[in-house]
Order: structure tokens, then sequence, then C-alpha cells
């Protein structure tokens, strides 16, 4: 009996060793808005899929798709800013390029630095939000009934990507983050570029030839984020290592649903 009891007590010593090491909490970071309780962002996926895959479909069954046009317009130039704004954040700040080229791998632990990590949860945060402000796309989806659109993938990633957010921002709060925001801030930028130029009209069909890069772009991200998890533990780097295992197969997952979606619409096409 005191032998199970010793055993006991040390799996809960070394499983809270492991907590202090790999949550952090009490910071500032903690107060923010969609940071300080989990309920604002589980009230706002709630109604994103009761109102997704019930009262929406349900609301549009006997109309006519909305004409949203210039909603669209004003939607994917905002998400254009928007990302743009966190990339020229991160990469024109003074210092904020020389850290992440320097410390990809072993953050700066000395305090010197703190304004910009600082920088990179304020970012992170940022880009939090839109990751929320990213639902709007399969609203749009209902209210035009293009409810064919909406596939698990598209929701998958969408619910996925608001969840994921806020927990490294409670929770793990790492400065590899900002490598995350950087890229899929990018794409985002390419493919909120192609959705305006959708939304103008049939006239520019000709100049969105594009269509399929833009995908292979998002794999090419996918690709980025797991070479560089495996290299955070190839070459045992100073990171959160319960996170970035979690950031590692979660990627895996989008590669395969982004490779499967890649080859099913445009290997297709090839071959009619």
């Amino acid at each position: 009996m005191m032998d199970a009891s010793h055993n006991m007590n040390d799996t809960q010593y070394e499983f809270s060793q492991f907590l202090t090491r790999e949550l952090k909490s009490g910071s500032a970071i903690d107060s923010w808005l969609f940071v300080s309780s989990p309920w604002p962002i589980c009230t706002i996926l709630a109604a994103y899929l009761t109102f997704v895959f019930e009262i929406g479909p349900r609301l549009m069954k006997k109309r006519e798709p909305i004409n949203i046009k210039y909603i669209m317009l004003v939607y994917n130039l905002m998400q254009i800013v928007f990302n743009s704004t966190v990339l020229i954040y991160l990469l024109a700040t003074p210092g904020v390029p020389n850290y992440i080229w320097n410390h990809s791998c072993h953050p700066d632990r000395s305090g010197a630095k703190n304004h910009i990590i600082y920088q990179f949860h304020s970012s992170s945060w940022y880009f939090s939000v839109s990751k929320i402000i990213d639902l709007l796309d399969t609203v749009f989806f209902v209210l035009r009934k293009k409810q064919s659109h909406i596939s698990f993938l598209h929701v998958y990633h969408h619910v996925n990507m608001v969840i994921t957010c806020f927990l490294h921002l409670r929770f793990i709060k790492s400065e590899n983050a900002v490598y995350g925001t950087i890229v899929n801030s990018f794409v985002h930028v390419v493919m909120y570029s192609y959705y305006f130029l959708t939304v103008l009209g049939p006239n520019m069909q000709k100049y969105l030839w594009w269509k399929k890069y833009l995908t292979r772009i998002q794999i090419v991200q996918f690709l980025f984020g797991i070479s560089y998890c495996v290299s955070l533990f190839a070459f045992n780097c100073t990171f959160p290592k319960s996170f970035i295992a979690y950031i590692l197969a979660d990627v895996a997952v989008f590669l395969f649903l982004f490779v499967k979606f890649y080859k099913k619409t445009y290997k297709r096409r090839e071959k009619i």
C-alpha cells in the first residue's frame, strides 16, 4: 500500500511539474477579451454551428438566395487589410525580424526582449480575432444558399482555428506561434484577394486562373508548419512540447484534408 501511495504521489508530482513547465497563466494576457474566459468562444461557436446547420438552412429553405455582393466586397477587403496589418505589425516593428531570425529555436528569457515578446502575444490576439471573423465565410454560404460548399473540411477548419487560438493564448503563450501567424496571415491576404475578385462578377473570371495555385499555397503552408514542428523536436528547442505535438498532429490532419480536396477538385477537372 505504501509503495502504491508513493508511486501515486510521484505521478502527481511529475504531472504537476509538467503543467508548470508547459502551461502559463496569471499574466496580463489572461484578462484580454476572448482569453479571460472560455464562455464567449463557446457561445460564438455554438451559435455558429446552430445557425450553419439548423437555423440558417431552415430560414433559407423557401427563400431565394440573398444578394450580399457589396457586404462580401467590404468583408473581403476588410480581411485583406486586417491580415496585412498583422503582417506589417510583426515584420516592420524594429527588432522583431531580428528576433524571429535569431530565436526561432530558443526564445530570449533574459527579459531584455519582453517588449518584443509582448508584440508576439498581441499579434496572436489579433490573429485569433481574425479567426472568429472568418466564421462569417460560412454564414455567407448559408445566406447565398451555397450549402454544398459547407464541407466537413470547411467547418472543421474554422472551428478548430478558433479553439486552437484560444487555447494558445490562455494556456501556452509560446513565442513559436508567431511563425504560424506570419505564414497564415500572408496566405489569408492572398486568399481574400482572390475572394474579393470573384465577388466582382463574371468579367473577372479570366483573371482567376490561379485558383488551384491558391490551394497549393495553403498546402505549402501546412508542409512548412510540419517541418517547423519537427525541427523543434529534432534540435531540442525550447518550447511547450505538448502544444507543438498537438499542432503537429493538427496540421497533419489539415494537410491530409486539403490534399484530398485538391485531388478531388482539380484532378477530376483535368480528366474531364
